[in-house]
Formats: structure tokens, sequence, C-alpha cells
């Protein structure tokens, strides 16, 4: 079992940035793609990005593409979120996730609180 670890969350106002650290146990089949996905209060849990870990190929939202940017360390099993020109709507719960081949995220960590104020 992969063990996901986020951290870099917090209160930040509206134009600032944030990254976030995805930091995995292990690399397996099972962490074929590394992807960052949000869950606004009310809402439905939605992807935000991801990477293959072998290629590097990134998947965005079209809601944070340009700003936002996923990358990886392969040295530290570690996927990033860069976050830029946040905005309130991006306010929400960022969990990182695992996935293999398929791309069905089945792995995920427990959550890092993102809040933008206006």
């Amino acid at each position: 079992q992969v063990q996901l670890v986020e951290s870099g969350g917090g209160l930040v106002q509206a134009g600032d940035s944030l990254r976030l650290s995805c930091a995995a146990s292990i690399r397996t089949f099972s962490t074929y793609y590394m992807g960052w996905f949000r869950q606004a209060p009310g809402k439905e849990r939605e992807f935000v990005a991801d990477i293959n870990w072998s290629d590097g190929i990134k998947c965005y939202a079209d809601s944070v593409k340009g700003r936002f940017t996923i990358s990886k360390n392969n040295a530290k099993n570690t996927v990033y979120l860069q976050m830029n020109s946040l905005k309130p709507d991006d306010t929400a719960v960022y969990y990182c996730a695992a996935a293999p081949p398929n791309r069905e995220y089945r792995n995920w960590g427990q959550g890092t609180q993102v809040t933008v104020s206006s």
C-alpha cells in the first residue's frame, strides 16, 4: 500500500502563491500516475492536475491551466503543485493521489487545506 503525505497548504490572499508537496512512500506500479484533486465545501471532488511519473506528461483541468504547475522529483518520490495567481474559488481541501496505468486513482493522501481570501 502506497502512503501519500501532503504538505504546504495554508491561508493566503487572492493573487498569492502556494506550493503543495506530496511524498510517496514508494514508487510502484500503483504510482504510474500522480495527481492532485480538490474538494470545496458542498462540492464533489474534482481533478486538478496529474503527471505520468515515467515520461513526465502532464494534464491540467481547464480551471487551473496557466496558473498551476505540477512537477516531480524522482529522487525524493515527491510530486509538487505550484499554485500561482490564486483565487477564492481555489479554496478547497487538496488531495494527492496515485494511480496505475489505467489512471484509476485509488491511493489517496489525507488532504491539505488551501484557503484563499479575497
